[in-house]
């Protein structure tokens, strides 16, 4: 599940723990009710933007002209196909948006392990360092 317009994931009391333990300083951990369910679930807000984009190892970049629909955007990213990141530029952040692409929602390598741990998320892992693939994501 998601929530707002940048996506907010949201997650069981297990995963917020996972978040609570492993990245304190990187979120933020709102309890909300679901309709229909008794378990307790969060909303998982990435306090941290990073500006780490590696344009020239993505597959593809589309930026936001001054002529879209919403001009306040320009320069933005549009949509960022094969997204990769530059980790040197992370400075130690487990969990952290794109500054200018905030539909990435990126976890560390420690995070993605634990969270994998708690299962059955319902979620799905895409690696953004390293060579872009050579199929489609």
């Amino acid at each position: 599940m998601f929530a707002g317009v940048e996506r907010s994931p949201i997650g069981t009391e297990a995963a917020a723990n996972v978040f609570r333990t492993h990245a304190p300083n990187d979120v933020q951990l709102f309890p909300i009710t679901v309709e229909g369910e008794s378990a307790r679930y969060f909303i998982i807000n990435a306090t941290k933007t990073v500006d780490c984009i590696d344009e020239a190892k993505c597959r593809e970049v589309q930026h936001h002209t001054e002529n879209d629909p919403f001009p306040e955007h320009a320069g933005e990213y549009r949509w960022i196909y094969g997204l990769r990141i530059d980790p040197s530029k992370v400075g130690g952040a487990h969990v952290f948006r794109p500054r200018k692409f905030k539909t990435a929602f990126i976890v560390s390598e420690e995070i993605k392990a634990a969270l994998e741990a708690v299962g059955n998320l319902g979620v799905s892992f895409e690696r953004v360092t390293g060579p872009r693939s050579a199929h489609p994501e």
